[in-house]
Formats: C-alpha cells, structure tokens, sequence
C-alpha cells in the first residue's frame, strides 16, 4: 500500500468513533483531509447526521464548507466530544509532535476542549523518541522572532525559520511565524523542555503534545492496529 493508502485506511478507521449528533474537531493535515472527504460521504448518503465539525485551520474549514459539512468556532462548543487530528510524530507514550502543517496553536486549542483525542497515522510517524525524525516547530510572534535563536541553541536544538518555496517565511492563520527545532539525538525530557519554552516571552506554543492522546489508529501492511495511552 501506498502511505496514502495508509492514511485513507487510519481515516477510515476513525471515522467508526464517529456518531451522529457529535461535535467533532476536525485536525489539520494530509491524513486529516481523507477524514473530511470520507465523513461527508457518510453525511450526504445519511449514514451519519447532525455531526458538526470544529476546524483546526482555513485549511480544512475551506475544505468542510466545500463539501457541505456544517461548521461551528469553538467558542460556539466549549467542549467537543471527540478530535480526530494526525501527527508528525508520535512515541510508544502517545507523546506527540505536531505543527508541520502550520496549525498548532488551534490543533492544541481544539484538543484540549475535547473529552478525547484520537490520532491517526501511518506506521512511518512511529518513534522510540520525539525529534528523532521531525523537527520540533516553535511558534513565535513576529517581533524579535529572531532573538529567540541563540535561546534556543543553548536548548541543544538546530534551529531555522520555516519558508516556503519561494524562500519567504511561512505565516500561521494567526499570523505568526515558525521556528523549526532539530535535535540531533531527539527530545531527551519533553516535558522539560516544553516548560522553558513556554515560560519565554515571545513563544506563542510548541508542536509537543504531551499527555493528551488518548488514543492512536495506526495504519500499516498488516492494516490498522489501535494504541491507546498508557
């Protein structure tokens, strides 16, 4: 199978935690968007109803709106009954890495306004430690985004400002800027690190994910295996 075959079956999957009359969180990213696709089949042939979707960026709200699932802000739903959301990495813990796609602050919003977060991904997003294949993105606000840099090298980490193909800086939907963080032998204590980053003015969030997985749909060769939180 392809890994885009895997992400449609992982999607699939999760799309059978889905019940009609849920308020569901709909994450951003590659994987999310066969989610989106198949659960407005679902809603159009009646299999589901009165489901209603709280998106994680204009990404995937321009997507929804295009096929015809209604929409709700979060403000709206204070405490949805499920997020469905993909990952970038994701250890035996159920620890994440997220953010490559550009939507981390609302993806945390979202999620932690949920009463579970349920991952879904391809067997390649699994890792022994976080950071060993991805970078850690660190939000930032545009002002002195660049004295952030020495700051974050004394952390140990490789640090760059995300761009895109035209080598301009990639804005987030709220207009924020992304600092790319590798280390080279991974995140050794995240929740550490989540702090000092938190704890500095200027950092708007991180890409770690900690603790809030509740569960994860993993799609290989062998099909979709489901690991849960310990």
């Amino acid at each position: 199978m392809s890994r885009d075959d895997l992400k449609r079956a992982a999607a699939e999957a999760a799309l059978e935690r889905v019940e009609s009359g849920m308020v569901v969180g709909l994450g951003t990213g590659t994987t999310v968007e066969h989610l989106v696709d198949l659960l407005a089949e679902r809603l159009e042939r009646g299999d589901l109803c009165d489901v209603v979707g709280v998106p994680t960026s204009l990404r995937t709200e321009r997507q929804a709106r295009d096929l015809g699932i209604p929409l709700a802000e979060l403000a709206e739903h204070p405490r949805l009954d499920l997020t469905i959301d993909g990952a970038d990495e994701v250890s035996p813990e159920l620890d994440l890495i997220k953010g490559l796609g550009g939507a981390l602050l609302r993806e945390k919003m979202v999620a932690q306004a949920s009463d579970r977060l349920l991952i879904i991904a391809d067997e390649a997003k699994l890792v022994d430690r976080l950071g060993r294949t991805k970078p850690l993105p660190v939000e930032v606000v545009e002002w002195g985004w660049d004295a952030h840099l020495p700051f974050l090298r004394a952390l140990g980490a490789d640090v760059s400002l995300r761009t895109g193909a035209d080598d301009e800086p990639v804005w987030s939907d709220n207009g924020t800027l992304f600092l790319d963080c590798r280390f080279a032998d991974g995140i050794e204590e995240p929740r550490a690190l989540e702090r000092r980053l938190i704890d500095r003015a200027g950092v708007v969030d991180t890409g770690l994910f900690l603790g809030m997985a509740s569960a994860a749909l993993v799609a290989g060769a062998d099909g979709v295996r489901e690991l849960t939180a310990s």
